[in-house]
């Protein structure tokens, strides 16, 4: 294990490291918070009791992209104990926990290719690195991140076959890796894997894309679409994130404090619940007319971002689109308004459009805060450069609803490694599995749950112990 050497350059073509991390100095402190977050993790440590026994990933080379940070770490340890190999990178230049990553790179045979702050072809390299494995080969499952993995391999076949990729969206760093690997290294890669399991609603949309455009190049499980993962991570989670990440950025008060949400799905619920325990007066912005209908009833007014841009004093985006927040919007906003992005997509603040203005120049506050100055005086302050705040200048999700997330990753990787999914396509993972991660953290919270008798259960034409809804249900 190595201190990056990508501060200064980066390594050869097909270097083939350990791991890759800032400071190996940090892995003691990681290793007391991952002890620590088990205790709020009790889904996956209700796996590593129930299925470790039967090793049912054994034989299982899993790559992973995802925010490296203490709650991940307990992830990828479970599935290490469930008998899986593991590499691992993060899904986002901003979400590293250093002393994280280190903990994990402290253990032997654990391979971690993260630090904060990466650029975007240190970020591309790291993924590189995930996906060689020692032996030369490459990895049989992957668990992706915004279809981050999934993308890359499905841009690298379709550049070996047509010279194009115009049919996947990468960044300028990605195409030039894209170009420097031999003509049949992607197909190879590609052709090992058994399958991805996605944790996001962006990368849910990506694979969806892929599958119908007929290049999803293997069989994917959109662990999102799970209940207790978008209804559970995408709202409580950032519920309260949200709040965390704006504390820690600026200190500022939020109660009395007009704020803007942009979007109002899962994530934008959240978000509006969180600003609005603090205080805050909540304008929610929508494009669909089910969800401005319940923020409406939810008692928020649902107006254009142009309407209240002047006037707000935070500007959060969470819809997953592009160009939600432009640089025309942020040079009408009051001096230092916040502006800071939920939403899984990079683009939902024109952070690319600020830098190319000729009307504005950054100011630095510290790490992941910036000051934004236009040429009449006034500023904003840009969290994260429109990256997810919650991790840039925050630690993300709580431990528990983490939980509950990755026990649905643990339980799809299995899923795909049993071969109990092989057709092509995206899929979900089945409403009794959705029911079984609930149970597994009830405990935890002192829930007791009524019990069915055979004539209720009758009534209601479903199973005596679930599932108690049909697939179709919504919750």
């Amino acid at each position: 294990m190595t201190i990056s050497p990508l501060r200064e350059h980066v390594p050869p073509d097909g270097a083939r490291s350990a791991s890759e991390v800032a400071d190996p100095s940090l892995a003691a402190v990681g290793r007391r918070e991952i002890e620590l977050a088990e205790t709020e993790m009790p889904g996956l440590m209700a796996l590593r009791r129930q299925l470790g026994p039967a090793a049912p990933l054994a034989g299982a080379r899993i790559t992973g992209l995802l925010h490296t940070t203490v709650q991940t770490a307990v992830l990828v340890e479970t599935l290490q104990a469930l008998g899986a190999q593991v590499r691992w990178a993060s899904s986002s230049p901003v979400s590293t926990q250093d002393h994280a990553a280190a903990a994990l790179a402290a253990v032997e045979g654990t391979s971690v290719f993260a630090w904060k702050e990466q650029t975007p072809d240190e970020f591309w390299w790291c993924a590189r690195q995930a996906l060689a494995w020692p032996d030369g080969g490459g990895p049989n499952l992957l668990l992706d991140d915004g279809a981050g993995l999934t993308r890359l391999l499905s841009a690298g076949i379709a550049h070996e076959v047509t010279g194009s990729t115009d049919i996947v969206a990468l960044d300028e760093a990605a195409h030039r890796m894209l170009a420097d690997e031999d003509p049949q290294y992607w197909r190879r890669v590609a052709s090992g894997v058994r399958g991805a399991s996605e944790e996001t609603t962006t990368g849910a949309l990506h694979l969806q894309r892929l599958s119908a455009a007929g290049v999803l190049p293997f069989p994917a499980v959109s662990v999102n679409d799970s209940v207790t993962k978008s209804k559970f991570d995408n709202r409580y989670g950032c519920r309260h994130s949200l709040i965390d990440g704006l504390n820690r950025a600026t200190d500022v008060l939020l109660g009395g404090k007009l704020a803007v949400v942009c979007g109002y799905g899962d994530v934008g619920k959240g978000c509006a619940d969180a600003l609005r325990g603090q205080g805050a007066r909540v304008v929610v912005t929508e494009v669909d007319p089910i969800c401005a209908l319940q923020a409406a009833m939810d008692g928020y007014q649902v107006l254009t971002l142009e309407r209240v841009v002047a006037e707000a004093d935070v500007v959060i985006t969470a819809t997953g689109n592009d160009s939600v927040v432009t640089v025309e919007h942020m040079a009408a906003m009051k001096h230092r308004a916040i502006v800071g992005n939920m939403g899984h997509s990079e683009r939902e603040i024109d952070f690319n459009g600020l830098v190319e203005d000729p009307r504005t120049r950054r100011v630095p506050v510290k790490p992941q805060v910036d000051e934004w100055v236009f040429e009449d005086g006034h500023s904003v302050v840009l969290l994260s450069e429109g990256r997810l705040l919650n991790l840039g200048n925050a630690t993300g999700h709580p431990s528990f609803v983490m939980s509950a997330s990755f026990s649905n990753q643990v339980l799809a990787q299995v899923e795909l490694h049993s071969g109990a999914v092989q057709e092509g396509g995206v899929h979900t993972l089945s409403r009794l599995l959705d029911e079984k991660v609930a149970q597994l953290h009830l405990d935890a919270l002192r829930v007791e749950l009524t019990t069915l008798t055979q004539h209720q259960a009758d009534v209601l034409g479903v199973p005596l112990h679930g599932p108690f809804k049909s697939d179709n249900y919504r919750y």
